[in-house]
């Protein structure tokens, strides 16, 4: 048998800085895969894309984007905030 290491709601809920609810929400639309356990679910590490240490190349090109142009806008601003 497989070891898999495994969360309940409310720890994936505390980890994501969401209610318990919303991650109830997330499974019923099948954002985040879980296996019924008995009246609960439970839910694998590594089917949570935010637990996941791989970035794809797509997505480390949207943020390098997204960065560049917060600081192209932002700069400055940036720069005071930093000195506070």
């Amino acid at each position: 048998m497989e070891n898999k290491r495994l969360m309940s709601t409310a720890q994936l809920a505390k980890i994501l800085g969401i209610s318990r609810i919303a991650v109830f929400k997330k499974i019923k639309k099948g954002q985040i895969k879980a296996i019924k356990v008995g009246r609960s679910y439970a839910i694998s590490y590594k089917d949570v894309p935010a637990l996941s240490n791989k970035t794809s190349k797509e997505k480390k090109r949207i943020i390098q984007q997204a960065v560049k142009k917060t600081v192209s806008e932002y700069g400055e601003t940036l720069r005071l905030l930093g000195r506070e």
